[in-house]
């Protein structure tokens, strides 16, 4: 059998699995996954510890609106293959390319060139890269299933360690490609039911969480092709999975807007909690859920569309945000920067808004016709439903389009970092936050 080595950080994967341990009409994948290293689940740089200086003083920042294109750099990316809105996108690990999955089940590689203007051959805004294709001009695209519109499935990718291979699915069977020539090794797991998202266990690789449409999460054995158990708790689709080793634990977040938390030994729920609406806004909540743990593995950022929340290890809420004033919207995806110090939140009005990671506070916000050229004057209605950090450049994100663009997002070259210069003649920062920060020290008085 096939076994592929250094497969790695794996995050946001939605494939199908079957609904019964054994299928006469399927034989075990044809991957084994034994022999690999042990996952790092966070897919982040190692940074140092946090010291005063680096919060950058933002307690005494006017909070910026960058509405004007000189204000940042920014660049959409070249593309001539039919459009469809962007539904996954990921940074390969070593920060030189970039990876988006389309709603049509097709995969775009961007890769950045090192040449004078980029002796790194890092990705950035300054340079535009090559939309990379093998010399056969084949299209890496997902199996789908018949029975279901491709825009209305599921979709993910996951990325190996070492950026050699991507495992991804849009609603059918889950493929696993070569990432030099594109060429499908391996498809595995039929639907129904659909999955709707997957997590590699962090100290084995061999081990799958797979949320399903179904509400439950089912931990699959990818080298033996076996369903080990079936957790229950949720109500409606799963729609976000996190692990953290320094918790034992696994995180799930579904439509039905609840988080379970389950040991990863004996599988059995540790604790669950349905997360707070907001002021003004009914009660229970409903809609989509993403988790991610912060590097600390510890604090879990929540991301509903109606508030950012960062939980603790007892899944109790220590701060949100809700949309209100200079953002409004709906938020559509939110995610830590690779150093911890950020939260990313994109708005369905095409905003972002920029946040300290630690207390919530808002930074800056960033809005569509800084990094859309054509914004104003051509209506354009595009808005960011992904948003993927930078693996080792924390002030740069990329942000897949509901049009389908892809754009690369950084500070000016006079900034350097989001939330401009600090002054001391701005007068305390406003807090948006209701809650202490993770710290457990107070907020400073508005």
């Amino acid at each position: 059998p096939l076994t592929i080595n250094a497969l790695g950080p794996a995050s946001n994967v939605s494939a199908a699995i079957a609904p019964t341990l054994e299928r006469p009409d399927r034989g075990p994948p044809a991957v084994s996954i034994s022999s690999l290293g042990t996952i790092d689940g966070s897919r982040l740089v190692d940074v140092k510890p946090r010291v005063a200086e680096d919060v950058d003083k933002i307690k005494s920042w006017r909070i910026p609106d960058i509405s004007d294109p000189s204000q940042i750099k920014a660049l959409r990316l070249p593309d001539s293959i039919a459009a469809s809105k962007v539904v996954r996108l990921i940074y390969t690990n070593s920060g030189l390319s970039l990876l988006a999955l389309a709603s049509n089940a097709v995969h775009k590689l961007w890769k950045w060139q090192r040449t004078e203007r980029n002796p790194s051959g890092k990705a950035t805004a300054n340079v535009a890269p090559q939309l990379w294709q093998p010399p056969s001009g084949t299209l890496m695209t997902n199996d789908i299933n018949e029975s279901k519109p491709t825009e209305e499935s599921a979709a993910c990718i996951a990325l190996s360690k070492n950026d050699s291979y991507v495992m991804s699915a849009s609603g059918g069977k889950v493929s696993l490609f070569n990432m030099m020539t594109f060429k499908v090794m391996t498809m595995f797991m039929s639907p129904p039911p659909a999955a709707t998202f997957l997590a590699f266990h962090p100290q084995d690789n061999n081990i799958i969480a797979i949320g399903m449409e179904d509400s439950s999460v089912q931990i699959y054995n990818v080298r033996v092709d076996e369903v080990k158990t079936k957790l229950k708790g949720h109500q409606n689709r799963i729609t976000g999975l996190a692990f953290s080793p320094t918790l034992n634990a696994l995180v799930s977040s579904g439509a039905d807007a609840q988080l379970c938390m389950w040991s990863i030994d004996k599988w059995e729920k540790l604790k669950s909690r349905f997360i707070q609406a907001p002021a003004g806004r009914q009660s229970p909540l409903v809609g989509e859920t993403k988790v991610q743990f912060h590097n600390d593995q510890t604090h879990l950022l929540v991301v509903h569309e109606s508030q950012i929340s960062v939980y603790d290890s007892k899944l109790e809420c220590s701060r949100s945000w809700s949309p209100k004033d200079a953002l409004p919207a709906p938020i559509s995806s939110a995610i830590y920067s690779c150093d911890g110090l950020l939260v990313y939140a994109g708005f369905c009005d095409g905003a972002i808004g920029v946040f300290d990671a630690e207390t919530l506070r808002f930074r800056c916000r960033i809005g569509p016709s800084a990094y859309i050229p054509t914004y104003a004057v051509s209506s354009n209605t595009a808005h960011p439903l992904v948003i993927a950090p930078h693996p080792s450049e924390p002030n740069q994100i990329a942000l897949g389009m509901s049009d389908g663009a892809v754009h690369v997002v950084e500070p000016s070259d006079a900034e350097l970092k989001w939330g401009g210069t600090p002054s001391q003649d701005n007068g305390p920062l406003p807090s948006n936050s209701s809650n202490p920060p993770l710290t457990g020290q107070p907020s400073e008085p508005r």
